[in-house]
């Protein structure tokens, strides 16, 4: 039995980033699958590459969460910067959204017109760049230090946006944008779908905010894809790809690992599955209770990989929206993003290009094997319609490749039926996970803990976490 300090389980952007930043310790990052990354990783199918999922990068700004990760282990990714961060297109509506703030006004007030657009807007603006500006930022339970710091960063949180934490998205929108029309509030909530997974009846203001307002800061694509960053910022550390965990025995202050191909004993274990598939990984009853104590969070994703045998220039990003709900979907959009032109890897020989929208995990549970492919099939081509309606330079000869994913298929892969958790409140900040348990040595990291989801949120549960785990 191989003993080690710290077990990392999963190789997703938070497995893999608190790996980064303990690599110079006994430590062990362990995957199931064979591609790094989780839902940032980056696979090949027939000879083509494609991204899993995520494939945006934001976050690369001096002090952000993310870049001092990064500093601090001296890495350096291979991206670019795109120049629109994402182009909307609504009927004969197209809004570019980037960093340019008047820009982007100007488009809202010739698409979506109403007198108080650059009150609503500033406002977002404001309320994300004094979020992103604190300097305590900390939520961590089941420590003295822990709840002395979240204290401190509860209280700032309460000075420097008040009413803010429990006014509701919709309320302000209703207060501030008074008669607005549909198709802009479907505008609104699209790009809340994206970042949140909710829609701004169900967020806070703030975390509306904060989910607007992530175009206006630089957005980033990875060469190569985003698998790509990930294996280049672990390459020094151990991993053992293939190896599923299959059991954690908690044995007195250590935990008893068995996994497909061995069995380990760790002083500490750091879990990247999400905080609703953790419990199965557990023979330990009282353990169980902590992780089953946690509603799940059923939003998921539909997602079309699509390879084509044309090099044609495309922005990174563009979300479609449409009238109407799509099928099997709870969202009247999808999100479209291509292959940079010169990317050696996605791009080689076509372009490579991820298609995805919103859906329920439950909605695709329960069918039976042939209502599963055919709904699979019909959401699919449907999707793949409205596609070619938009990007007309396109054909449907020139596709070379189409296949799809759903909650079930992500479950196969990276044992995961969702994306992302609750977005945290005030109202919820009590019950909310963090990176620590109740059990002494076992932490959790990713999207469904403190601080959420995207690179640079995930980023800061993990900073969190790095002090819990050295302190």
């Amino acid at each position: 039995m191989q003993e080690i300090d710290i077990a990392v389980v999963g190789s997703g952007i938070g497995g893999s980033l608190i790996s980064a930043l303990n690599q110079a310790k006994d430590l062990v990052l362990f995957e199931k699958d064979s591609n790094v990354g989780g839902c940032a990783s980056t696979f090949k199918h027939m000879g083509a590459h494609f991204n899993t999922g995520a494939t945006t990068l934001v976050g690369l700004e001096p002090n952000s969460p993310l870049q001092n990760i990064f500093d601090t282990i001296n890495f350096k990714p291979n991206v670019i910067k795109s120049d629109i961060a994402l182009c909307i297109i609504q009927g004969d509506k197209i809004v570019d959204r980037n960093s340019d703030f008047e820009a982007f006004l100007q488009d809202i007030d010739k698409h979506y017109p109403h007198k108080n657009n650059r009150i609503f807007w500033t406002r977002m603006q404001k309320l994300d760049n004094v979020f992103w500006e604190m300097k305590s930022i900390y939520f961590a339970k089941y420590s003295l230090s822990g709840l002395i710091n979240s204290t401190k960063f509860i209280s700032q949180m309460a000075l420097s946006f008040n009413i803010s934490l429990l006014e509701s998205g919709k309320n302000y929108i209703d207060r501030t944008l008074h008669g607005i029309s549909d198709e802009y509030l479907d505008f609104i909530n699209a790009q809340l779908l994206i970042t949140l997974q909710e829609d701004a009846k169900n967020l806070s203001l703030l975390a509306m905010a904060l989910g607007l307002s992530y175009p206006l800061h630089d957005v980033y694509y990875a060469n190569g894809g985003m698998g790509t960053v990930i294996k280049d910022m672990i390459q020094n550390i151990e991993l053992h790809k293939n190896e599923c965990i299959e059991n954690i025995q908690k044995e007195n202050s250590k935990f008893i690992i068995s996994t497909s191909k061995d069995t380990y004993k760790a002083s500490k274990v750091i879990l990247n599955s999400t905080i609703y598939d953790s419990a199965k990984l557990f023979s330990d009853k009282s353990i169980q209770q902590y992780y089953n104590n946690f509603e799940f969070n059923d939003r998921s994703a539909f997602v079309v990989y699509v390879k084509l045998n044309i090099s044609k220039e495309f922005l990174h990003h563009y979300q479609i929206i449409l009238k109407d709900f799509l099928p099997m979907s709870i969202s009247k959009s999808f999100f479209v993003s291509f292959s940079d032109i010169n990317d050696d890897i996605l791009s080689k020989s076509g372009l490579s290009i991820t298609i995805s929208t919103h859906t329920q995990a439950r909605l695709w549970s329960n069918l039976s094997f042939i209502e599963y492919e055919d709904k699979k099939l019909e959401l699919q081509e449907f999707i793949l319609r409205e596609f070619l309606c938009y990007f007309k330079e396109i054909k449907k000869e020139d596709i070379i490749q189409i296949f799809s994913a759903t909650s079930k298929t992500f479950d196969r892969y990276i044992s995961r039926q969702n994306c992302g958790g609750e977005a945290i409140s005030f109202k919820n900040a009590l019950s909310f996970p963090t990176c620590n348990t109740p059990i002494n040595g076992l932490y959790n990291v990713g999207d469904t803990v403190f601080a959420g989801q995207g690179w640079n949120g995930v980023a800061m549960g993990v900073s969190v976490l790095n002090k819990e785990l050295n302190g």
